[in-house]
């Protein structure tokens, strides 16, 4: 079991404990279902996907990003590889793009200038951060053909599972650097 499962368990059973000695054997029983329909809700939404639906092929490997359940999958080419991880997605409708695009450029230890669009809602933000711990692009990013738009880390994880991002996707740090591992200049991407 992974640490991160270990205490999401551990934080789950400590706190269904003491809602269970605050409430009522009558108010337990319909707090229990209404949070057994949510965990069943969320859970299904993120779960393991088939690429054929999405890519004719998966030449260089592919990349299929859901922004409803938040979750990224990556097939290698010789389907010898699946991964599904939790994402961070953009803010708002407006700042997501859908569609078809790749990794055009890999970069370790990116950095980062705020796009002229989030200098005018920000304009307080920097307009440079070189790479390391105060970088929102943590430590790798995949470039898309997509201008501005990227599949990067990020060093806070409070992110990861929300509507959290300027339009690019996130990933846990070490995360990143696995897909980063695994994908190729090349590497099909899908946004749904």
């Amino acid at each position: 079991m992974k640490r991160r499962s270990f205490l999401a368990a551990g934080a789950g059973f400590i706190g269904s404990s003491a809602l269970a000695q605050s409430q009522s054997p009558n108010d337990t029983v319909e707090i229990e279902s209404e949070v057994s329909a949510t965990s069943r809700r969320n859970a299904s939404s993120f779960r393991t996907l088939d690429w054929q639906p999405y890519f004719s092929n998966l030449k260089n490997g592919a990349i299929l990003v859901d922004v409803t359940s938040r979750a990224l999958h990556f097939w290698s080419e010789d389907q010898s590889v699946y991964k599904l991880y939790p994402t961070s997605v953009p803010l708002t409708d407006d700042l997501t793009r859908l569609g078809r695009t790749r990794v055009t450029r890999k970069v370790t230890g990116p950095s980062w200038r705020p796009t002229p669009a989030m200098r005018e809602r920000n304009p307080e933000w920097p307009e440079f951060i070189g790479p390391g711990p105060d970088n929102p692009l943590g430590t790798h990013a995949l470039y898309l053909s997509w201008t501005y738009y990227r599949i990067h880390g990020t060093h806070d994880t409070r992110k990861i599972g929300r509507r959290s991002s300027n339009g690019c996707i996130g990933l846990y740090n070490e995360q990143i650097e696995e897909l980063y591992g695994l994908t190729k200049v090349g590497t099909q991407v899908l946004l749904i």
